[in-house]
């Protein structure tokens, strides 16, 4: 049976999630060469910030304090960018290849989430909406990547 202790904790980790794929995308903006990256990267980063924001009165509903920041994975993996960047440079192929791994941490922590099976229905079709926009940002951002594989 679910509690209000396991709602609230599904949720800050979805929180943590969506911190990390803002300050992901942000990171990633900072190091892509082409405009038209950059802008797709800051536009990604704005709706993650706005799933956080949309999940955080969930978790004061079921009595819980919301997370307000990412995960210690998500601030290694950012750490990990950054580091790879200065050893191979960043190329934009990287970038969306490093920016990939970060979407497919993101499905795999909506995906557990969507197994919890006694989420309250308006919370899971908020969960599921969000868990959307996941998968058309990784399938964007590896179409991208293959693109720029090609490319080279």
């Amino acid at each position: 049976m679910t509690t209000n202790n396991d709602i609230i904790e599904t949720l800050n980790d979805l929180i943590e999630t969506s911190k990390d794929g803002e300050y992901g995308f942000n990171a990633c903006a900072k190091h892509v060469s082409t405009s038209e990256l950059k802008s797709l990267f800051i536009q990604r980063a704005i709706e993650c910030q706005r799933a956080a924001a949309e999940l955080q009165p969930f978790v004061l509903q079921y009595g819980g304090k919301p997370e307000h920041d990412g995960s210690v994975a998500g601030k290694l993996h950012r750490g990990w960018v950054a580091v790879r960047g200065s050893l191979t440079g960043y190329s934009d192929a990287a970038v969306l290849e490093e920016c990939e791994r970060g979407e497919d941490a993101a499905l795999a922590r909506y995906r557990k989430a969507l197994k919890e099976e006694a989420l309250p229905p308006a919370l899971r079709a908020v969960i599921e909406r969000q868990f959307a926009g996941v998968q058309r940002n990784h399938d964007q951002v590896k179409r991208l990547r293959d693109q720029h594989k090609a490319t080279l």
